[in-house]
C-alpha cells in the first residue's frame, strides 16, 4: 500500500497520510507526494476542495519520520527546513480551499501542514504540538514559527514549544486554530462533508483572493533564520538525540 493515497472524489481531491503503524510519520517522499497533490488540485479544473487526513484514527501526522534525520549536520538541517517550507508554502498557495481533518495526534510537521490549510476540523480527543524540546532538540524554520505564531499567538506558541506540551483540541479550538470540534470520527466525517459541500458551492475567485491576501500578509517582512537552524541541527545535542530516539533512550542535553 502507498504511504500517501491521493484520490479524486467528485469535486474533492483527498490526500490520506497512510502509515498508521507509525502514526503517519512523514517520509521525504510523502512530503513530495503532497506537493504533487497540490499541483494536481490546481491543474484539474473540476477540483473545488483539497482535503488532508491521516489513516488509522490515531493520528493526522505525528511529524517527520526520525529515520530521515540520520547523519544530519547544520547544512542538512537548513536544507530539510527549506524542503518543509517549500511544501508548506505550496499547500498555502493552492488555489482551491484546503481542509485538514484531524483525528488524533497532529505533531511537528503535521502541525505545520494543518496550519498551512485554510480550515481545520478535529475530534475532541486530538492533540496538537511540537515537543522537540524534549525529544530531538531540533528547531523549526522561521517560516513555520511565523505560521504558528499567526494562528496561536506568542504566549500560546511559547508555552507549547518551551514546555514541549501537547495542546488539547479544546485549547486550539478556543484559540481559533480549529474551526470545528467533533465528538468522534463519525461526527468528524459529517462535519467534513458539510464543510466541503459549502466550499464547493462558493465563488472560487472570492475564496482565492481571501487566501492569497492573508498568505501575502503573513509572509511580508519574514526574516531569514538559516543561521539559527544551522546551529541547532549541527549541534552535538541533536545528533545524540537522534541516536537516543532510535535506541528508545532518554536524551541528555548539554547545550552544545
Amino acid at each position: 500500500m502507498s504511504d500517501l493515497l491521493v484520490d479524486r472524489d467528485g469535486p474533492v481531491l483527498r490526500v490520506i497520510f497512510n502509515r498508521p503503524a507509525s502514526h503517519n510519520a512523514l517520509t521525504f517522499a510523502m512530503y513530495e507526494g503532497l506537493h504533487d497533490a497540490c499541483e494536481r488540485a490546481d491543474a484539474e479544473d473540476d477540483v473545488k476542495v483539497l482535503v488532508l487526513r491521516g489513516a488509522g484514527g490515531r493520528a493526522f501526522v505525528s511529524g517527520t519520520d526520525i529515520a530521515q534525520f540520520e547523519g544530519f549536520d547544520g547544512p542538512a538541517g537548513v536544507a530539510y527546513e527549506e524542503r518543509i517550507s517549500r511544501v508548506v508554502r505550496r499547500l498555502e498557495d493552492t488555489t482551491v480551499p484546503t481542509v485538514a481533518a484531524v483525528d488524533g495526534y497532529c505533531i511537528g510537521g503535521g502541525l505545520a501542514l494543518a496550519a498551512a490549510c485554510d480550515l481545520r476540523i478535529a475530534t475532541a480527543a486530538s492533540r496538537f504540538g511540537v515537543p522537540v524540546a524534549r525529544t530531538l532538540g531540533n528547531c523549526l524554520s522561521m517560516d513555520t514559527y511565523a505560521l504558528l505564531l499567526g494562528h496561536l499567538g506568542p504566549a500560546r506558541t511559547l508555552d507549547m514549544l518551551l514546555r514541549a506540551r501537547l495542546l488539547s483540541a479544546e485549547e486550539v479550538h478556543a484559540a481559533g486554530f480549529v474551526t470545528q470540534l467533533a465528538d468522534d470520527t463519525a461526527a468528524l466525517d459529517a462535519a467534513l462533508d458539510e464543510t466541503v459541500d459549502a466550499l464547493a458551492s462558493h465563488a472560487p475567485l472570492s475564496m482565492w483572493a481571501t487566501k492569497q491576501s492573508l498568505v501575502r500578509l503573513r509572509r511580508a517582512g519574514l526574516p531569514n533564520g538559516d543561521d539559527i537552524v544551522a546551529r541547532v541541527y549541527g549541534s552535538a545535542d541533536f545528533q545524540a538525540a537522534v541516536r537516543s530516539f532510535g535506541a528508545k533512550e532518554r536524551a541528555t542535553w548539554k547545550g552544545e
